[in-house]
This record gives C-alpha cells, structure tokens and sequence, in this order.
C-alpha cells in the first residue's frame, strides 16, 4: 500500500541547515539507509527534500539511496534569493538533478515566492519538455497561488502543489487548504510536529538540544504553555494503541492535507505504518485544534513571509 505522506528529509543533511545546526544532532548514515528501506518497504514512497537542506548534502544522500529505484516519488525545492537572478532556477534545478541521479523531478518547488513571476517562468520550459512533472509553490498566500495559476494557465500548464506551515499550532490554513482540495491542487503541510515540538517525547523538562534553531525556536516557556495539549494528545494515542507523535499527523490528515513527516530512524517508520490504521473522529479533531488555541501560540519559520 502506498501511502498519501511525503516523507521529509530535512534532517539528514549536514553543515549549514544541516542536521546538527537546526535539530541540533548528527545523523549516522547507516542509520539513515536503514531508515529509509523500513519506511520505502512499509508503503512511503513519496520524499521530499531541498537543494538548501544541508547545501546539497541532503539530496546527495537520498540520491545514493534511490539509486535503482523507479518507484520513489521525488519532490526537491529551489530556493530564489532575494534579488531576482536570471538562470538560477535552472541551474538549481540541474543540480538537484545531478545530485538526485534523476533526469526529471515528480514534484519542483519554488521554495519561497520571492519574484514568483519570474521564477515560474523560468520553470515553464523544464515542464514542457517533461523535465518537471509537477510544479509547486511553498510558503505562499492565496493570491500567490492564483497569481501562479493565472500565469501557468496562459501556458495551457497547472499549479500542481502548494506546501506550506500547518500545525495543530499554526492553524490558519483551512481556506487555503480548501481553494487547493476544489482546484485539484495538492496540499501538503510541513513542521507537523514543530520539529519535535508535538512529539510527545519532549517537554520543559526534557527540552531541545540547546545551541539548535528548534531549541530557540520553542525554548521552554512554550513547552510548558502545551502540557494541555500534549496530555490531550497522550490519552487519544493511549486510546488507539499508537505513539503520541502519529496524533498530530493524524490530525493534519483529518483536515485534508498530506502530511510531510520526518523520520531519522527506522522505528520512526514502523510508528508512521502503524497510525495509517487510524482515523481521528471529528470530535477528537476539535478537541485537539481547542487544546491547541488554548495555548495561545502561533508558531512561525524565521524564513516564512509575515
């Protein structure tokens, strides 16, 4: 079975927006690879990755690992400067590619939209020629995406994807989610789990590695303000036999997105396969989405427009 998650690899990559400067530890390589074979034999074929996660680093090794394999699904991002520069969409793109050990990306984002009009028209060759799939966009506003779709459509070309931040902590996505599911966009959430934040597994006792983005991020003043939330959580994962991180997953599911999940272990794997079981009542969705503005919190990427 092939499930409807994107796998997400930010995590794996090191030196800057590595691994160890974001969530502030090192990944084992061996590791990874095993990881990656437990979730791709428990139906997660789709992955995400960036040509910034980690400068490249990411995308070399997931390319090592798909070496062989025509069934994996790859969505990889270019990230524009702020100042518009003629020709880097594409050469980001080759290099992704080259990277990748892929003559065609399933799924390209412009990762941020930074002079979208000019980077979306720099794309509409590469998917002409086949060479993009599927476009998507990230990080963006509804008027970011039907300025995309106007432009796209007088190429006779579709927006194929738009991802963006959507969390049980930063949940103001519904309208957008709705114009994608009517349009035939897909919609697909990133930070789920607020790197780690709705894990269950950490609290104001147990916090982030401290010199990490994650840990400055969510410092220990906010994990106390979601011990509700984190409660509520644990007693829904209690009830449906699974791990309290799957419930927030769960919960982006129930709310029409595709969730991009990261995992760094093959035991993040198996708890991943396990909540694919599960569907969260409609009850249970607003319960948790009530816990969650009890805590009073908006979460939000140092990198995401305002």
């Amino acid at each position: 079975m092939t499930h409807n998650v994107m796998i997400g690899t930010w995590a794996w990559g090191t030196g800057a927006n590595g691994s160890a400067m974001i969530f502030g530890s090192k990944q084992d390589p061996a590791v990874l690879r095993r990881s990656f074979e437990r979730a791709a034999d428990s139906g997660f074929l789709r992955w995400d990755t960036a040509a910034v996660y980690g400068m490249g680093t990411c995308e070399t090794l997931l390319g090592e690992l798909i070496k062989g394999r025509d069934d994996i699904f790859i969505s990889t991002k270019f990230m524009p400067d702020k100042k518009y520069r003629s020709g880097a969409l594409v050469r980001s793109f080759e290099d992704s590619m080259k990277r990748l050990g892929r003559r065609h990306a399933d799924l390209f984002w412009i990762h941020v939209p930074n002079h979208l009009e000019e980077n979306l028209n720099e794309a509409i060759p590469l998917m002409k020629s086949g060479k993009i799939k599927s476009l998507g966009i990230s990080n963006v506003s509804l008027a970011h995406i039907k300025k995309a779709e106007e432009l796209l459509g007088k190429e006779g070309l579709k927006l194929g994807a738009v991802q963006n931040h959507f969390s049980l902590l930063r949940n103001d996505q519904q309208p957008i989610i709705d114009y994608c599911t009517g349009r035939g966009i897909g919609y697909y959430a990133y930070m789920v789990l607020e790197q780690g934040a709705l894990s269950g597994h950490y609290s104001a006792a147990h916090h982030f590695p401290m010199f990490s983005m994650r840990g400055f991020a969510f410092p220990k003043s906010k994990f106390r303000r979601i011990e509700g939330l984190l409660s509520k959580m644990k007693e829904l994962a209690d009830k449906y036999q699974i791990d309290p991180s799957q419930i927030p997953i769960l919960w982006v599911i129930g709310k029409g997105a595709a969730p991009i999940v990261g995992i760094t272990k093959p035991s993040h794997a198996e708890k991943l396969a396990e909540a694919m079981q599960v569907c969260l009542t409609p009850d249970e969705i607003t319960m948790l989405e009530q816990e969650a503005s009890r805590t009073g919190l908006r979460q939000q990427g140092i990198w995401e427009p305002q």
